[in-house]
């Protein structure tokens, strides 16, 4: 691994479901407390340096219309979801500086204005974090992979449900279609 660069005017933080109702669960290798303080470097160190931080949530309509109900062998029962479990975590804002987009699927793209936000701006790297790495995390790496964006992936601000679903995402998947680093590391190259 060569040294990690990052030119700040083309880079953004995407900041995937550190929010009320999700932080709140188990989470490995790291604890959701881990990720959290994690990410809150990376967007405390991207604001100083001018770099827009997005903050990405996921929430349902009320009337439930805009979430997917495919016929699959794991079906998810419907939850009673606390008013609070959108809320972005407070470690992490928002600031008046800040984006947050809502997603209504697991990745940040489909849907949303986040794609139109960053090259409005000019990004051409994300630097990813969040939970669940192999679910939002993973899908929105996916899209933005396709879309053209070079990543780097802040692996100990993601965790997932298990260990093994952290594990495979960032030696297997993240590798192949972007940069795999620590937040020390990449606090250095902000």
């Amino acid at each position: 691994m060569g040294n990690l660069e990052i030119v700040s005017a083309k880079t953004a933080l995407v900041v995937i479901d550190l929010q009320q109702g999700i932080v709140n669960r188990q989470t490995m290798p790291y604890s959701s407390e881990e990720v959290v303080t994690n990410a809150a470097k990376l967007a405390d160190a991207c604001r100083k340096k001018g770099m827009p931080v997005f903050l990405v949530r996921v929430k349902s309509s009320l009337d439930g219309k805009d979430s997917l109900h495919p016929i699959t062998d794991n079906q998810v029962p419907k939850m009673n979801l606390p008013d609070d479990w959108a809320e972005i975590v407070p470690q992490l804002g928002p600031r008046p500086e800040d984006f947050v987009i809502t997603k209504h699927q697991w990745g940040a793209f489909y849907g949303t204005e986040l794609d139109l936000e960053l090259r409005r701006r000019g990004v051409e790297t994300i630097i990813l974090c969040g939970i669940a790495t192999n679910i939002g995390v993973e899908s929105t790496a996916r899209f933005a992979y396709e879309y053209g964006y070079n990543q780097i992936f802040a692996e100990d601000a993601m965790a997932s449900m298990s260990e093994e679903d952290h594990v495979y995402s960032v030696t297997k998947t993240f590798p192949r279609i972007g940069l795999v680093r620590k937040t020390a590391e990449i606090l250095v190259a902000i």
